[in-house]
């Protein structure tokens, strides 16, 4: 056992989320593992675009207010303790609720040996009118 040493805090890239968004890296799937854990923090109104996961994703939300969609389905409000499972290739978005911050733990695997594809494949910008369709 050992103390991993501590991450860099990133800041999410313009092209995959809107606003202000920050991130920790917690596990980056050194093998055999291919968990992936992020904490990711998100102020007001930021959020991720539309992307799909290979593996599917879990999200922990730890603090504040937030947002998630799954293509196609509603707007749903998250907050502390919420757990959110997304399936496999299934697109979505998540982030803060508008006047608030929310953090939420990202926790997803690499791809396999042999599967092919992106670990995720990151899409359009979520609209004004998709993030608002929630309020």
């Amino acid at each position: 056992m050992h103390i991993l040493p501590r991450a860099t805090t990133v800041k999410g890239p313009a092209d995959q989320f809107t606003a202000d968004v920050h991130y920790d890296v917690l596990s980056a799937g050194e093998p055999p593992s291919r968990v992936r854990v992020n904490i990711v923090r998100f102020a007001p109104a930021a959020h991720t675009a539309w992307h799909r996961h290979a593996n599917g994703q879990t999200l922990h939300v730890t603090e504040g207010l937030g947002l998630v969609q799954s293509r196609g389905g509603e707007v749903l409000e998250i907050r502390p303790g919420d757990t959110i499972y997304t399936p496999p290739g299934e697109w979505h978005w998540h982030g803060a609720a508008p006047g608030h911050f929310m953090s939420h733990m990202a926790i997803w695997e690499a791809l396999s040996e042999g599967q092919e594809g992106p670990e995720t494949e990151w899409g359009l910008h979520v609209t004004n009118e998709e993030y608002g369709s929630g309020h």
